[in-house]
Parts: C-alpha cells; sequence; structure tokens
C-alpha cells in the first residue's frame, strides 16, 4: 500500500464515555489504565485489580478468590465477558461467594506466569483467558481457561464449578486446603531446574536443527500441525545456522515458512502486518488480532530473508509490515500501541461484534467496488469464492466470507485472464487501494492503546535494522522517535525506576527483564543504525541496573 493517513481503531477511552452517557454503573476497574481492565469496568461483576485490597478482603471475609487473566484483544476472553461475566445472574453469585480479581497479562507477567504454571500442572495444558480459584493466601486449587455458561461436551458449566465450590468450601475445606499445598509445592520445585546443565556449542546448536527440521511441514511451512504460531526466533536461528554450517534446508525451512505465510490469509493482503496465528495447517484462517511484538520480529525475519535472498518479495512483506505500524500502531509522540483487536462490529448499523468482520470480504462487495478488469484479476489472484473460500469453519462465522489469501502467483492470474504480468500488477495494486479505501469506512477494532517497555524495544529493533537494510531514512527517524518517547515517560521519572507501562498519561508497573533486554537490544541496533554514541551509553546504563 502506498502511504496513508493514521488509521487508529477506536480506543477503549471512547467505550467507556459511550458507557457512561448510557447511565451504566462502573465497578472499581474504571480506576484502571489497562484497556482489558476497562472493558471489564460495566460487567455487574465486582471486580477487583491485584493487590492487596482485594487479598485483604479474602482473609476478612473467609472467601475463596476467582482470578480472571486475559488481554484486551483476546477473543475468547470476550466470549466468557459476553456469556459469564455480563450475565446478572452469574456474575451475583460471583460477588456473593468469590473475591473477583481482573489481571492483564500484558500490564503483570509475572502474575501470569505464576499461574499459568499452575494451571498447566493441573490440565496439562494451558491458554487465555484463564480461569483460576484459590484461596486467600493465593495458592490455587482449581484452573481452567474458557468456562462455558451451560455444560457443554462434557465440560462443566461456570455455574455449576461456583456450586462446587461453595459446596466444599463449606464442608470439605480441607480437601481445597490440602490440594492448594500440593500445587504450591509444584510451583515451588518448578522455580528449582533439576535438569542437568548443557554446555553451550555446537551439538546444542545440532540438535535445535533436527528439533526444527522433526516438525518442519514441507508443504505448508511452519513446525507442527495447526494451530500454527509464527516463530521468527526458530526462523533467525535457522538463517544462522545455514551460514554457520552451510546446510542448505536450514535455509529453505526458514523461507517456505516464510512465504507461505506471506500468502496465505495469516497476512493482511490490504494493508500489511501478520495476524496472531492460524488455525489450520494452511495458515489460511487466523485469529485476527494483530500484536506489535508479531510485527517487531516478523519484520525482522523478512529483512534477513531479503539479505539472504536478494528476493524482493521478502522486502515487500518487511515494508509493507513497517507501514502498518507506521500507520495504525504508533502513538502521535512516537511510542507504538499494543495491538488490535480480532473482533469488530459486523457492519456501522449493527451491535454484534464478530471475528474478523473488519478484514473478510464477499464476492458480491468486491464486484460492487472494482470494474470487471480489476475483479477479474483480484478474485483470481486471492481465490475469491461465490459461496466463500474457508472450508473449515467450525463455528460458521465466515459462512460466505472470504478470507484474501494469495492463492494463484502473477504469472497464472495474467494466463488465466489473457493479459500481460505488468497489466496484472496495475490491475492488483488498484484493486487493493480500492478495496483498503472502502475498508477504512467499516468499524474498525478496538485499539490497544498502552505501550509496553519491552514490545517498543522489539520494534525500535524492527525499525532500526529496516534503516540498516533498506536505507530509508523514516525508519531510523521512527526508531529515533520511539526511544525518545519511552525514555521521556518510563525511565525519566523521580524516583529513577524504570517502568513496564504507559498509557493515557500514566507510568506505571515496575519493569521485568524482558523490559530490560529487548529494549537494550533496540538501542543497541539503534546505535549501530545512527552511531549516535547517546543510544550505546543507555543501554550501558540499562544493563549495569
Amino acid at each position: 500500500m502506498n502511504a496513508s493517513p493514521p488509521t487508529h481503531g477506536s480506543t477503549i477511552n471512547a467505550v467507556v464515555e459511550r458507557h457512561m452517557r448510557e447511565g451504566n454503573r462502573p465497578n472499581r476497574l474504571l480506576r484502571e489504565k489497562s484497556p482489558y481492565l476497562l472493558q471489564h469496568a460495566f460487567n455487574p461483576v465486582d471486580w477487583f485489580p491485584w493487590g492487596e485490597e482485594a487479598f485483604e478482603k479474602a482473609r476478612r471475609e473467609d472467601k475463596p478468590i476467582f482470578l480472571s487473566v486475559g488481554y484486551s484483544t483476546c477473543y475468547w476472553c470476550h466470549v466468557m465477558e459476553r456469556e459469564i461475566f455480563e450475565n446478572e445472574k452469574i456474575a451475583a453469585r460471583m460477588n456473593e461467594l468469590l473475591v473477583n480479581i481482573k489481571v492483564d497479562r500484558e500490564e503483570r507477567p509475572d502474575v501470569d506466569h505464576v499461574y499459568m504454571m499452575a494451571l498447566q500442572a493441573m490440565t496439562g495444558g494451558g491458554g487465555w483467558p484463564m480461569s483460576v480459584f484459590m484461596t486467600p493466601d493465593r495458592k490455587p486449587f482449581f484452573a481452567a481457561t474458557y468456562l462455558p455458561p451451560v455444560a457443554v461436551r462434557g465440560r462443566a458449566s461456570f455455574p455449576d464449578i461456583l456450586e462446587r465450590i461453595e459446596e466444599v468450601w463449606k464442608n470439605e475445606r480441607h480437601v481445597i486446603l490440602e490440594g492448594s499445598e500440593k500445587v504450591y509445592h509444584v510451583l515451588a520445585q518448578a522455580g528449582t531446574s533439576t535438569r542437568e546443565s548443557v554446555e553451550a556449542g555446537e551439538e546444542a546448536l545440532h540438535r535445535a536443527y533436527h528439533a526444527l527440521q522433526d516438525k518442519f511441514d514441507d508443504v505448508h511451512g511452519g513446525f507442527g500441525s495447526a494451530p500454527k504460531f509464527p516463530r521468527p526466533v526458530a526462523l533467525n536461528f535457522l538463517f544462522r545456522y545455514f551460514s554457520r554450517t552451510g546446510v542448505a534446508s536450514a535455509r529453505e525451512m526458514a523461507l517456505t515458512t516464510l512465504q507461505k505465510m506471506a500468502e496465505g490469509g495469516m497476512y493482511d493482503q490490504l494493508g500489511g502486518g501478520f495476524h496472531r496465528y492460524s488455525t489450520d495447517e494452511r495458515w489460511h484462517v487466523p485469529h485476527f488480532e494483530k500484536m506489535l511484538y508479531d510485527q517487531a520480529q516478523l519484520a525482522i525475519s523478512y529483512l534477513e530473508a531479503y539479505q539472504v535472498t536478494h528476493d524482493p518479495s521478502y522486502k515487500r512483506v518487511a515494508e509493507e509490515i513497517l507501514e502498518y505500524v507506521t500507520r495504525d500502531l504508533t502513538h502521535p509522540d512516537g511510542g507504538f500501541f499494543s495491538a488490535e483487536d480480532a473482533e469488530s462490529l459486523r457492519s456501522l448499523q449493527s451491535t454484534e461484534k464478530a471475528e474478523g468482520a473488519f478484514y473478510v470480504w464477499t464476492r458480491q462487495e468486491i464486484r460492487s467496488i472494482l470494474n470487471a478488469d480489476e475483479a477479474a484479476a483480484f478474485e483470481c489472484r486471492f481465490g475469491i469464492k461465490e459461496e466463500g473460500n474457508v472450508d473449515i469453519d467450525p463455528r460458521q462465522e465466515f459462512t460466505g466470507q472470504n478470507i484474501l489469501t494469495a492463492a494463484r502467483s502473477v504469472l497464472q492470474v495474467a494466463e488465466s485472464i489473457q493479459k500481460t504480468e505488468d497489466d496484472v500488477q496495475h490491475l492488483l495494486e488498484r484493486s487493493r487501494q480500492k478495496l483498503f479505501a472502502q475498508r477504512l469506512a467499516r468499524p474498525r477494532p478496538l485499539l490497544d492503546d498502552k505501550v509496553l517497555l519491552s514490545w517498543n524495544g522489539l520494534m525500535i529493533s524492527a525499525f532500526a535494522r529496516a534503516y540498516q537494510v533498506l536505507g530509508k531514512p523514516e525508519y531510523a527517524a521512527s526508531a529515533r522517535t520511539a526511544a525518545q518517547f519511552v525514555m521521556r515517560e518510563l525511565l525519566s521519572n523521580e524516583d529513577g525506576r524504570v517502568l513496564r507501562r504507559y498509557r493515557d498519561g500514566e507510568a506505571k508497573i515496575e519493569a521485568q527483564l524482558s523490559d530490560y533486554s529487548f529494549l537494550v537490544q533496540g538501542l543497541l541496533d539503534l546505535y549501530e543504525a545512527s552511531f549516535d554514541i547517546q543510544w550505546l551509553q543507555r543501554a550501558q546504563e540499562l544493563t549495569d541496573r
């Protein structure tokens, strides 16, 4: 896409203002800044943020704690909110029986990490929303992910679980306390490694390569089966392994994966940027949220693929990722926002939200916007069908809809519609511009407009590296202004603390190791791009700290 003005989605502040105009009653989460917590500020649940106020209430009233952990762009978090936390009857029982705590995992990865270990220990799996029941001293005794409002396919309902917990808490509390102690000891032991350390060296590199090779999908790229997540760290490792050893298959695994991902529906073919992950093995049907950290790491992967091959298709994807971040995820003062949601209103007239509504198309819509030649080229290129091109859709979310995926090459399109490749390229570019402009008129997904230090460090690296590889001065400027923003807002407070999150004028939450390490890497990359000594000095100061 050509450069275009900012198209930021609506923010949580607009949602809060609408609730206030409608006279809806808030809970105490209204005092928070996290978009995820504010999404729940008008639930009938008596939510607390994580903190001593909630723990003291649980001890004083002798109640179990219900801990709900998620993030603002989590699709199943939205589903559970609609089905459980907005249900007046269920909320009343929660308020009667429990002390209820909401945590944004992106603000508090430390809290999320501890209870995710508990969930995995209890169930063998993990994910969000994370639902944990625990004693007043914060020891978990039951954990799950999404819980439905009614029992389904052998899965207990949230109300059923509430009633069972009430019964056991009153009459068989020793069962809960014994169980929570066992989980506590498992978590305590998890902090102490029992594995023998292995010296870092050639053998470790070869084992890592063979582990990836064993899981590689040589048809669709990626590793393992569905769902498939982008794994930029693995791809970057494979490029370095190839450089070190000359094993060509390492290079080809990375390139095949990057090519297939960019051709699939997981990539936004109109606006650039990657969705979170693919629900199928072909990268066709994604969960549609877009996360800043994915854009940062994948931009670097595509830049490295371009460096390795000089293939302009990898350069194009990297540039489109960076254009998307510049256009849609950049704070007016230079930092980077966190994410865009997976779901949005179906139309300007609708009150119903649907996942992917902003991104999918019917053939009728496309033909109403494009002329005949454009539509013929576009439909052939992106696999558009009258009945929709989503073959596997268990929720019927995308019935009749098309997820844009590069189904045919430009050469194949040219042969199919009997035009030259140059003509097809011009038709496709005009079509993309028209459809992108039309898409801007749709209701946008919610923008998570908090600025996280660690993710900004990753994005600073991406822009700095892009300047080094492609030489465009605007990339160096983006890296520099973002670094200045986080230095000013998150590192320049009166008591000298380094803080993790900035939003709506407030900086808060002590920085963690990932914040330091990713920011230091970003500053080193910015120094190498600019040779401005201040960035090297700040990187050293943060490392010493």
